[in-house]
């Protein structure tokens, strides 16, 4: 498999890797401009820059970046390993290394009239659209055309079908506290970014109480945020589903919520 087919199935399965390319070389060095290395989360690598301590660098400062979800241009000279140098061939190299990140997935969970306005909505924002509802009759390419992964299934299975990161936001827009009790366990022991459910404060309250008796950590339900949404005196479903992409995108971009200023 291709460095590229490698990278066009990360992006399938939204995972992540760092994408390591040498973009300059000037004297002798092991492998020339254009070279390609993947280094994935975990330090396995496909491909190489040209092995040795330099590679060994070079992994390390990827999987920092990976880390900062941040860019950066590494260059090495290899001249002289008394002075710190990673080789001895003589020549300079530059290497852009460039974190693969899963696109940001938005989780809507409960096709009723708001779950399909957030996942219509949740589209054209650009987010990857994942449905889920277990009633099969209502998660469909039919019943909802713009998302692009269906999951008719119990919310408790959704964790064992669908890949969770720090990229994914969860949204239930479920019909009953008995559907949150039974499936929010499974969906707190995920690593998503936005865990949030619709409702009153009066019906979270009692969906708390009920997963506290159930033995769920404390710790885990105060990841849940209940109510969801910006406070737009919103009404309709179309309403509701921008209030809650726009507190979604607040969290993602580092916002306050607060007017702008002109």
């Amino acid at each position: 498999m291709t460095i590229f087919a490698e990278i066009q199935e990360l992006e399938v399965q939204g995972n992540e890797a760092v994408l390591c390319t040498v973009v300059r070389t000037q004297g002798s060095t092991p492998r020339g401009a254009g070279t390609k290395m993947l280094v994935y989360p975990d330090g396995r690598i496909s491909g190489t820059v040209g092995g040795g301590e330099m590679e060994s660098r070079v992994v390390q400062a990827a999987l920092e970046a990976l880390a900062e979800g941040q860019p950066r241009l590494l260059e090495y000279s290899l001249s002289d390993p008394k002075n710190g140098d990673p080789g001895v061939c003589g020549g300079q190299m530059e290497v852009f290394v460039e974190p693969i990140k899963p696109q940001s997935t938005v989780v809507v969970v409960g096709m009723g009239h708001v779950g399909l306005a957030v996942a219509d909505l949740a589209h054209w924002l650009g987010f990857r659209v994942v449905v889920s509802d277990d009633r099969a009759e209502l998660c469909s390419p039919e019943m909802v055309p713009n998302a692009d992964v269906f999951h008719p299934a119990a919310l408790a299975e959704l964790p064992e079908q669908v890949k969770v990161n720090a990229q994914t936001y969860v949204i239930l827009t479920t019909r009953n506290v008995k559907v949150d009790v039974e499936g929010l366990p499974a969906i707190l022991a995920t690593p998503a970014s936005y865990i949030g459910v619709i409702g009153s404060r009066r019906r979270w309250e009692t969906t708390r109480k009920k997963l506290l008796k159930a033995g769920v950590p404390e710790a885990q339900i105060e990841r849940v945020v209940s109510p969801i949404g910006l406070e737009l005196n919103a009404e309709t479903p179309e309403e509701i589903a921008l209030s809650i992409l726009a507190e979604i995108i607040m969290l993602r971009r580092g916002g306050d919520g607060a007017r702008m200023g002109i």
